[in-house]
């Protein structure tokens, strides 16, 4: 990863040390998010603007220098963090991101993408109208078993393959997001790390499932209800000739260990809402036991999947590291940045955020849920969705039980807010930005920053105005 492979490694090796007791908690703790004015969100905003504005302004500096770029951004941040408030304060602030946040969410991500790229959907499948609906609607209901990032990796190279002798297929893909890597998280927490955040927290595992379900069904009926139209104007405007077929191959599964590896990943997300085996700490974070141990886990099943995954099979799928690799040196920068941003959230109406955390309340104090929902949903739509969720969660008072009961309509509109509009950006969810790089890697062109975005406003945007009138 070269700029941030130190800091994974740093990170790497706090997940294992996890097991052993007896790192000392760093003095002072962090910096307190309301002695923080909006200045510190300045990098935050120069990662997303260069994520947004080099590829088309400075592409060639951009592909070659992506991670020193992010990297430059991080820096920024964390040395006058160190200036103003001390290098103690500073360290804490940058380990606390690293050990407690991006490794666990990385090593996540890299068993998903490792073993789902493992798995080769074989078969005739010709990217017709009716076939790429049925793969799209098919991926959103795998999203909520195997996770958003499992069921992206496991169809998007079917979903290329069937579409290779198409010319108009970018909107397949921009839908793909929509989707497959987003909507359809929202009836588990296997499905989205928000929703995985509210079990460790104590929301019950299939809350979601009984509570988002009108949701997430009107959102995936509407979008590929949407997709289909598009996808059959665009067919019969180009009028695409599929190529000949000696014969017609079935549809079969090749890689069949890599499901089970799959199977195992959902297993220890899971075990990690359920086994409690106290905590130690590392590099001055607390961290759960049985945290480290999933990181190790994880760890493990990426490399059972590369050990026992023939290099043919990952060939046949056009399966390449290029994609995580990206995913991990821009997140661990945005991670980092967005660090002052999420504290000053938390701060509530201390903050320097105070006027936009005043509108989540009536005048009599009571929550409001479409502010939640919509607030919710457009911090996640550039913030990560996950941290995201877990402010608004504590906004709403933090207790489970409560929200899952009188409470239950803040926190659907909480975690549709975040699990949905997770979709309106690349980076509101970390399957978006990986489904790019993949897309891109098999020479599909994507829109850019803001022309993905602009997708989202005409196609998701009256969406979710839909949703508000309905349920909240």
């Amino acid at each position: 990863m070269r700029g941030w492979a130190g800091r994974g490694a740093i990170g790497l090796a706090a997940a294992g040390a996890a097991l052993l007791p007896g790192a000392a908690q760093a003095a002072g703790g962090g910096v307190p998010g309301a002695e923080l004015s909006l200045l510190w969100a300045v990098p935050f905003a120069g990662i997303l603007l260069s994520i947004a504005l080099m590829p088309l302004f400075a592409g060639h500096l951009w592909h070659h220098h992506y991670g020193k770029i992010a990297a430059g951004w991080a820096a920024l941040l964390l040395v006058p963090a160190a200036l103003v408030f001390g290098i103690d304060r500073a360290w804490y602030e940058l380990t606390h991101v690293m050990v407690l946040e991006y490794v666990p969410f990385i090593a996540l991500l890299l068993a998903l993408y490792t073993a789902g790229g493992g798995v080769l959907l074989k078969g005739s499948l010709v990217g017709t109208p009716t076939t790429n609906t049925a793969l799209l609607a098919v991926g959103t209901v795998l999203a909520s078993l195997m996770g958003t990032t499992g069921a992206a990796m496991l169809l998007i190279r079917p979903v290329l393959r069937a579409n290779a002798f198409r010319k108009q297929k970018t909107h397949t893909f921009v839908f793909f997001i929509f989707l497959v890597a987003n909507i359809g998280g929202s009836l588990t927490p296997v499905g989205d790390p928000p929703l995985y955040l509210g079990f460790l927290r104590g929301v019950s595992f299939f809350w979601p499932t009984t509570h988002l379900f009108g949701e997430f069904l009107l959102c995936a009926v509407v979008l590929l209800a949407i997709y289909w139209l598009l996808d059959s104007w665009a067919w019969a405007r180009e009028k695409p000739v599929p190529p000949p077929e000696e014969r017609k191959e079935p549809l079969s599964i090749e890689g069949w260990v890599n499901v089970w590896l799959v199977g195992a990943i959902v297993a220890v997300v899971i075990a990690m809402g359920y086994v409690k085996l106290g905590s130690v700490y590392v590099l001055g974070q607390r961290m759960e036991v049985e945290r480290g141990i999933g990181i190790l886990l994880f760890l493990a099943i990426t490399l059972a999947s590369v050990r026992f995954t023939s290099a043919q099979l990952r060939e046949a799928n056009g399966f390449a590291w290029g994609a995580i690799l990206e995913v991990a040196k821009l997140f661990a920068a945005i991670f980092i940045c967005m660090a002052p941003v999420l504290a000053i959230l938390r701060a509530g109406a201390d903050g320097a955020a105070a006027p936009l955390v005043a509108l989540t309340s009536d005048a009599n104090g009571q929550p409001i849920p479409w502010v939640y929902f919509w607030l919710s949903g457009t911090l996640s739509s550039f913030l990560d969705n996950a941290p995201t969720y877990i402010v608004f969660f504590e906004l709403a008072g933090g207790d489970p039980a409560f929200l899952m009961t009188q409470g239950a309509l803040t926190l659907a509109a909480i975690s549709c807010g975040a699990v949905f509009m997770g979709a309106n950006s690349y980076i509101g969810n970390a399957p978006n930005f990986m489904v790019k790089a993949i897309v891109e890697e098999n020479g599909v062109r994507m829109p850019s920053f803001f022309g993905y975005c602009a997708w989202a406003a005409v196609f998701l945007l009256p969406l979710f105005v839909l949703v508000t009138l309905v349920f909240f």
